[in-house]
């Protein structure tokens, strides 16, 4: 039985919502900027950012994959490359390139078409269905931009690491780090991009059937 979630709204969605961020602002203490850290220096936009990655988290360790789609920009690139071992003056090359095999090169079609094979019943490697828990961490807003068609682009790196449990003893760990570009617009966030890189050279699951 899924919980509901009904009460976590987008960030941004609702007047109380920036109210409540502008007031974590204004009681914010000034911080010093560590130095040789280029991230972005606002605390409104950082808390937002943030808020949005733990909701979407929660959708997906709670299957709600329709809510969570609905969160992805019509526009998406979702990819996670190959991770190559590589010599330390080589370290442009670890992971495969934009023309390259990858784990995942997916638009928002083949990633509704996923959520929809979840629900059909007969998916082997879900059925029955797998208890998923994320944590998504270390947030930083690494840059804000215009978008073209108004609002902003936010991109923001973070780290995950996903315990997944199937049957009865087998468990799965996916641990790594993402680069995003969010979308905000008229007060509501998209995922534009999403860039997943795993910490493993060879996958050790049998399968790959959560999303990152």
């Amino acid at each position: 039985m899924n919980t509901p979630i009904a009460s976590l709204a987008q960030p941004g969605a609702t007047g109380a919502s920036d109210a409540a961020s502008a007031a974590a602002t204004a009681a914010a203490p000034a911080t010093v900027q560590p130095a040789g850290d280029a991230s972005v220096d606002d605390i409104h936009i950082w808390w937002q950012a943030q808020r949005f990655l733990h909701y979407e988290a929660d959708l997906l360790d709670h299957r709600e994959f329709e809510t969570w789609v609905n969160l992805l920009d019509e526009d998406i690139a979702y990819r996670m490359p190959l991770t190559r071992n590589v010599r330390r003056d080589a370290m442009d090359q670890e992971f495969s390139g934009l023309h390259d095999a990858a784990w995942f090169d997916e638009g928002i079609d083949t990633l509704r078409q996923r959520v929809a094979q979840l629900k059909t019943g007969i998916h082997w490697a879900e059925e029955p269905a797998s208890r998923v828990s994320r944590l998504v961490t270390n947030i930083r807003v690494l840059d804000v931009t215009p978008d073209e068609g108004g609002g902003e682009r936010v991109r923001v790196r973070s780290r995950f690491l996903i315990y997944q449990n199937r049957l009865q003893a087998e468990v799965n760990l996916f641990v790594g780090k993402r680069e995003d570009v969010l979308r905000r617009r008229d007060g509501h966030w998209k995922i534009l991009a999403r860039e997943i890189h795993l910490d493993q050279n060879v996958l050790l699951s049998k399968a790959l059937t959560v999303f990152f």
